[in-house]
């Protein structure tokens, strides 16, 4: 899927969604679209790229789906399978929880402030594919979500300081959309691990939809396979982002967050 280049990549909109008086998360900002091939030399951070190969990216799925040339590695096996719940085991007195909200980078460092957060990984989850890449993913061909599994201490911070996070960071009307960023792998979705977590999700989902004039099209499905993203991607704005500036991610920073860096 290819997507225009903004003028100012480093620039975000602000989101025209109401912010709940309850919530002390700072207003969103939305991404601008990101370029889908770069010509320039690797740097010490990763590039404002969205990656995207005419040839070998479909080849890949391809093969992977089945249909490619026959691996002669007695090893290699079919991986288009659906794919079941996510088996990772969180630290002791931590829950996890997913959130996919558009491009992982930015949705990334505002979970990263919220209080109870100890860990943020962003990765792949909802799709077909085992193992995929990034290349894959951006094809939009595979089904996965860019998502954050985050990893919180419910006796430090509610999963309901999550959602609000995750309302206040992107617009849950767009489908599979966010700002010039298109594509199903962007698709606002809350991914549950447990039934109070779902049944929250739900009554918030409930209470936004009576802030907002158009229809809110966020998915709630249990959560899936999480497939770590390759390790640029983590924690991508807090190492620098693109231009090198670090921002950052202490608890309850207010600073407007840099899409790109």
């Amino acid at each position: 899927m290819l997507r225009a280049l903004a003028a100012s990549s480093s620039a975000c909109f602000a989101s025209p969604i109401l912010d709940s008086s309850s919530s002390s998360i700072s207003k969103p900002f939305f991404s601008l679209s990101k370029p889908f091939l770069s010509l320039s030399k690797p740097s010490p951070f990763p590039r404002n790229t969205r990656r995207f190969s005419f040839y070998k990216a479909p080849m890949n799925i391809l093969n992977k789906l089945g249909f490619g040339t026959k691996s002669s590695d007695p090893s290699a096996t079919d991986s288009s399978i659906p794919q079941g719940p996510d088996d990772d085991v969180p630290a002791p007195g931590q829950q996890f929880a997913q959130f996919g909200a558009g491009c992982f980078w930015g949705v990334e460092l505002a979970f990263q402030r919220v209080s109870g957060v100890t860990k943020t990984e962003v990765g792949y989850s909802q799709g077909i594919l085992h193992n995929p890449t990034y290349e894959d993913v951006c094809t939009g061909t595979t089904g996965h979500n860019e998502v954050v599994r985050v990893q919180y201490d419910p006796k430090a911070g509610s999963y309901e300081s999550l959602l609000d996070a995750f309302w206040a960071r992107h617009d849950p009307t767009t489908l599979n959309r966010q700002g010039n960023d298109v594509g199903t792998q962007y698709r606002s979705g809350l991914y549950f691990y447990t039934p109070e977590q779902e049944n929250a999700a739900r009554e918030s989902l409930e209470k936004q939809q009576k802030l907002l004039n158009r229809k809110i099209v966020t998915e709630i499905l249990p959560a899936k396979k999480f497939y770590r993203a390759e390790e640029y991607h983590q924690q991508y704005l807090e190492k620098g982002g693109r231009f090198g500036f670090k921002q950052s991610a202490a608890k309850g920073c207010n600073d407007p967050i840099r899409c790109y860096g």
